[in-house]
Parts: structure tokens; C-alpha cells; sequence
């Protein structure tokens, strides 16, 4: 490998024994065996390369979640959210550190305007992979579909996430997810009448 990749094999080491916000450009190259000016050379900045790591190991857990998913064929769309939902579940706990640099992001993101603009796009290729990984959407096909549920699914994982990462045993299971998506459909409010 060169050092680019030294880099970002390090970096996301980082991210994993240190997290986002706590890593420092001297972890990368402690980890990397590099040395500074090449994180400068490569990557711009530490928060480029920190990005470029936190991507490729979101891309790594995205893989895991396909292919956890990927089997699952129930003719019950609720049953086969619940089981995509235990299965989504059941990749946390090999991605914890991963999953909490996210949350130091967003937080890094408020006030760096670059670290927001790399999130923003990334939250963008992440709606449209929660579509297409849940329920096959094709962003060419039906962009406005495929943005809608990718919103929704993000917002449900974000949220997910957030539970879980502060008590893993109180996190909504798959189970809990579809009752509550039945009930939500099911008692969906009705507009008040114009005479109330």
C-alpha cells in the first residue's frame, strides 16, 4: 500500500479505537506509520481524510446491512420490515465505535462548514441506498419515491442509532418498529372538520 491508503486504513482505525472527534492527526500517523505532511499531501486536511474513513467504513457496515437483508422474503410487508429491522439491529454492536464517530460528525459538522457539506452529501447517497436496500427503489427510475422512503429510512436508522448507542437494551426491536408503523397507518390522524 501507499500512503494514501496507509492513511486511510489508520484513520479508520482511529475512528474505531479513538472516534471522530478525539482523533488526532498524530493517532493517524501513528497508526498509518506515515507522517504528517502526507495527511496535508494526500487529503488536504485531517477532517478530509477523518471523512474519507468515516465513508469507507460506512460503506463496509452498508455492505453487512445488504447482505443481512438481502435473504429476507416474507409475503408480510410488516413482517419483512421487522426482520430487515433485527437484522439492521444486528450489525450494531460490530460497529458501535462507527456508528458514535457519526454522532461526533454531526456535532463537528454544526460548526465546520466543510464537515457539514461532506455530511450533507453523504446523507444523500445514504437515502438513496436505504431505498434501494429496503425496498429496491431506483433513484432513476422514481427519484422523488426513492428520496421519500430513503428520508424516512434515515431518519428511522439516525434515530435507531441514537437509542441504541445510549442503551442497547431499551432500543426498539424489529418487532416493536412494525407495531408501530401498523399503528401509525393504521390510526393515521383525520383532518379536523371545518365546523370544529
Amino acid at each position: 500500500m501507499g500512503h494514501r491508503e496507509d492513511l486511510l486504513a489508520g484513520a479508520k482505525r482511529c475512528i474505531y479505537e479513538r472516534g471522530y472527534a478525539r482523533t488526532t492527526a498524530r493517532d493517524i500517523v501513528a497508526a498509518s506509520g506515515t507522517n504528517l505532511a502526507s495527511i496535508g499531501y494526500h487529503y488536504g486536511s485531517k477532517e478530509a481524510l477523518l471523512n474519507a474513513a468515516l465513508i469507507e467504513a460506512t460503506g463496509e457496515w452498508g455492505d453487512e446491512m445488504a447482505v443481512a437483508v438481502a435473504g429476507i422474503d416474507d409475503p408480510d410487508p410488516y413482517r419483512r420490515f421487522e426482520l430487515a429491522w433485527d437484522a439492521v439491529l444486528a450489525t450494531f454492536e460490530h460497529h458501535r465505535p462507527m456508528l458514535a464517530a457519526h454522532f461526533e460528525a454531526v456535532v463537528q459538522g454544526v460548526r465546520a462548514g466543510d464537515v457539514r457539506d461532506f455530511l450533507d452529501k453523504a446523507m444523500d447517497e445514504g437515502r438513496y441506498g436505504l431505498a434501494e436496500l429496503f425496498y429496491g427503489l431506483d433513484r432513476e427510475a422514481d427519484a422523488a419515491t426513492a428520496w421519500a422512503v430513503g428520508c424516512f429510512l434515515n431518519a428511522m436508522l439516525t434515530g435507531l442509532m441514537a437509542q441504541w448507542l445510549i442503551s442497547p437494551s431499551r432500543a426498539p426491536t424489529g418487532t416493536e418498529l412494525a407495531a408501530a408503523l401498523r399503528a401509525v397507518v393504521e390510526n393515521a390522524p383525520r383532518p379536523a372538520s371545518a365546523g370544529s
